[in-house]
């Protein structure tokens, strides 16, 4: 059962990995994952009466760390993956995500037999696969690109650990916090994008009004024409932000499964499992969005069945 639910939140952490992609193209990443943050604190404080949990300072407390290291990540993610190759730098995340909780586990006592640990490591071989999206003429990655590679990985798998050492009695109440958190601090970077977009859009426009001035007096039309676009206001696409909400309730879900799997099962089996997400992501893109799915992707998502399965019955 624990296998089954790592793997399944793998997949529907990917989709809401989807979505958010989807809905970044349109209003943002930091807005989307702002608005994701809000919209997943909702579906859980909505949840809490049937779910229950009891409130306590180690839940709150586990889980808000929990949110500060997923804001972290975010952040470093976002920031490597612009600078790339995705190619190298997407499964290289995944497998550190993967690798560091197996260690922080297998460190604190879980056991496999030779089956387990066999399906293990085809897991941790099925993360890379899964992960790898080929890129044409993909150029070798910059040092700080690998560190930050590196970095979002470790504080993803610095989220599972911290959420694993939430009380068994708490319910969702940790991912609550983590919820509250993430937003607190995703709405704060926002509010300082939007202030220095501001800044630097009242110094654009400063100097588009100097080029308006200079027109001849004689073309006036082509000077209201050019005073409108100068002070036409941005506008939050909606549908964005529609897409944001939904990605959000997706990923609070998978939180929601994650949480169950490490109350059920051991933290190696979830973690390796959950660095899977990336088959939830291409297999809807494949769908929805018509992408090609690589030869090297499909065999990384047979792999990752053939360990699910093992890990479920070892």
């Amino acid at each position: 059962m624990p296998a089954v639910l790592g793997l399944l939140s793998a997949i529907v952490y990917g989709s809401a990995d989807f979505l958010g992609g989807v809905a970044s193209r349109r209003i943002g990443p930091m807005r989307t994952t702002a608005v994701g943050a809000v919209s997943g604190l909702a579906l859980l404080l909505l949840a809490l009466p049937f779910v229950g949990g009891a409130w306590s300072v180690p839940a709150l407390g586990w889980g808000a760390l929990s949110g500060l290291a997923g804001s972290v990540a975010i952040g470093l993610l976002y920031g490597c993956l612009a600078i790339g190759p995705m190619s190298i730098l997407s499964p290289l995340t995944a497998l550190v995500s993967a690798v560091v909780p197996m260690v922080w586990g297998l460190v604190g006592g879980d056991r496999f037999g030779l089956v387990g640990s066999l399906a293990l490591g085809l897991a941790l071989v099925a993360v890379v696969l899964v992960g790898f999206v080929p890129e044409k003429g993909a150029v070798r990655p910059s040092g700080r690109a690998l560190l930050m590679a590196v970095g979002a990985g470790a504080m993803l798998g610095v989220f599972l650990i911290l959420l694993d050492q939430t009380p068994r009695d708490s319910g969702v109440v940790p991912l609550i916090a983590n919820r509250a958190v993430n937003g607190a601090v995703m709405w704060a970077a926002v509010a300082l994008l939007v202030l220095r977009s501001r800044r630097c859009a009242r110094v654009r426009q400063r100097a588009a009004r100097e080029r308006v001035d200079a027109l001849l007096p004689g073309d006036a039309q082509a000077r209201v024409e050019a005073a409108a676009r100068v002070d036409a206001p941005a506008r939050l696409e909606r549908l964005g932000v529609g897409i944001a909400i939904a990605g959000g309730a997706i990923d609070a879900s998978a939180n929601v499964l994650i949480l169950l799997g490490l109350r059920l099962g051991e933290l190696t089996t979830i973690s390796v499992l959950v660095g899977l997400y990336p088959a939830g992501t291409i297999l809807l893109a494949a769908v929805v969005l018509r992408e090609r799915v690589a030869p090297v992707q499909w065999v990384g998502l047979v792999l990752a069945v053939v360990a699910a399965a093992t890990l479920a019955i070892s």
